[in-house]
């Protein structure tokens, strides 16, 4: 066998173990996530003082379903969370969250008092935030020309000086 071959097969075992590597830790990682929403949600269940039988009923998963869930075998789909969430009664954004499917928000006596109203569907609250998000989003980034415009002295309309201070004529 050539030293050409043997630097060429060297390569590709390379190649091929950077890839096995990258999969493994795309596999940790999924495991991870699935393995925290699955804890969080036992957790969840578990202060609720509801069964797992009780909370896959309410979920319209099945009981071993569910279970592989919350072991961490299983990462659920975002509609399955969101019915968790109802048969938990806490807001889907927070298993979302804990999914790893959005991001963590800031915290806001809006936000929570949003998501703590028991009056309103998931549906309506996550309307509710992303408007209320939006408002602040935009303000955020008319802020500085405000803040700018409020430091800079008024003029007369009649002069080039700021009012209050007038020429005698």
């Amino acid at each position: 066998m050539s030293a050409k071959s043997t630097d060429s097969d060297e390569g590709e075992r390379e190649s091929s173990g950077a890839a096995a590597g990258a999969s493994d830790l795309a596999a940790r990682v999924v495991s991870s996530a699935a393995h925290d929403i699955g804890g969080f949600i036992r957790a969840q269940r578990e202060a609720a003082q509801v069964s797992m039988r009780q909370l896959a009923q309410l979920a319209g998963v099945s009981n071993p379903y569910l279970s592989q869930i919350e072991r961490g075998l299983r990462k659920p789909s975002a509609d399955v969370l969101a019915q968790i969430a109802k048969g938990l009664r806490v807001s889907s954004e927070v298993l979302y969250v804990q999914a790893g499917y959005l991001e963590q928000r800031p915290h806001s006596p809006i936000r929570d008092a949003v998501l703590a109203d028991t009056s309103i569907s998931e549906r309506q609250k996550q309307v509710l935030l992303e408007i209320y998000d939006s408002f602040c989003r935009e303000n955020d980034s008319t802020r500085p020309a405000a803040v700018a415009q409020s430091a800079a002295p008024t003029t007369h309309p009649d002069s080039d000086l700021p009012e209050g201070e007038h020429h005698d004529r």
